[in-house]
């Protein structure tokens, strides 16, 4: 197995031209199932011997070991590459790899404030100047309507009913939704538009982006990040804290104030349920969080 491993390093190296970096990863992973095998097995073994049922004792032994899940599926990466240049060249007739399945990868909670600290957040613009008038009514529309942030630089001046109090909104794949505005957000908007002045190189009237910087051209997601860490320095609001943020706020205290699944679905424009449901974790997380903190036997 080691001479046929060192045929695909020189192949990585040599024809796919691949970094040094690269082919050292490849090389830690293969020589580490080899020198496993090689224990199991009493000797090294060629490439068409292994069955994949060592190679589950090999994942086995990886889990018992402490190796995260990403570092496994790295390694199980390596080991497919492996099989798939050696059925080319010939090396081997079978793939024993093709059976074998990456670790399930444990989802993140997603970090949200409380209601109290989103509070904090829209109110730290200062009522001052048009750029903090243009703040606050960033932050008022994200978390009213539950936006990506390049969902919200992509609004465009006709994307806004004041009105009927919706925005027009384009998601991932140019897939278009409409999403409510609160009363809040919609003041906010009024209170910003007559103040920004749009660069005579973007277009204009209902084309018009509706949040530029200082210059007058489209704010970039980027620096909706930047102004965002200025306000949450001078709150003392956790630093994870991202444009995101307010999103996944949004949609944490529509449900944990009764709102369907589906519904919170359809506002935030995913195309899965499956998406949406990580939401319904961090709820009950946070309820579990109040009951233990509340409950007088709750600790027994």
């Amino acid at each position: 197995m080691r001479s046929e491993i060192a045929q695909f390093l020189r192949y990585l190296a040599n024809e796919r031209n691949s970094s040094e970096l690269t082919v050292k990863s490849y090389r830690e992973d293969l020589m580490d199932l080899a020198g496993y095998l090689e224990g199991e097995l009493g000797g090294d073994s060629e490439l068409d011997q292994i069955t994949p049922r060592d190679l589950r004792g090999y994942v086995a032994a990886l889990h018992e070991a402490g190796y995260a899940r990403v570092s496994i599926s790295r390694k199980l990466a390596s080991l497919r590459s492996l099989y798939r240049f050696a059925q080319r060249r010939q090396l081997a007739q079978t793939n024993p790899a093709k059976p074998l399945r990456n670790p399930r990868g444990q989802r993140k909670l997603p970090h949200f404030l409380t209601s109290d600290e989103v509070l904090r957040l829209l109110e730290s613009p200062p009522r001052t100047d048009k750029m903090a008038a243009r703040d606050q009514a960033i932050f008022e529309t994200m978390y009213s309507a539950g936006l990506r942030v390049s969902e919200l630089v992509g609004l465009n001046e006709g994307d806004l009913d004041f009105e009927q109090g919706i925005v027009r909104v384009r998601g991932k794949g140019r897939k278009e939704r409409l999403s409510p505005l609160g009363t809040y957000a919609v003041d906010a908007l009024r209170s910003y538009m007559p103040k920004r002045i749009v660069s005579p190189k973007e277009p204009q009237g209902r084309e018009a982006p509706v949040f530029v910087n200082r210059f007058g051209g489209r704010l970039t997601t980027r620096s909706v990040a930047r102004m965002l860490e200025k306000y949450i320095k001078q709150t003392g609001l956790d630093s994870r804290t991202t444009p995101h943020t307010l999103r996944h706020s949004f949609a944490t205290h529509l449900l944990d104030r009764g709102a369907d699944i589906r519904s919170v679905q359809e506002l935030l424009g995913h195309k899965s349920l499956v998406t949406t449901q990580i939401y319904t974790h961090l709820s009950t997380a946070n309820l579990k969080e109040v009951y233990l903190r509340a409950h007088p036997r709750a600790k027994l």
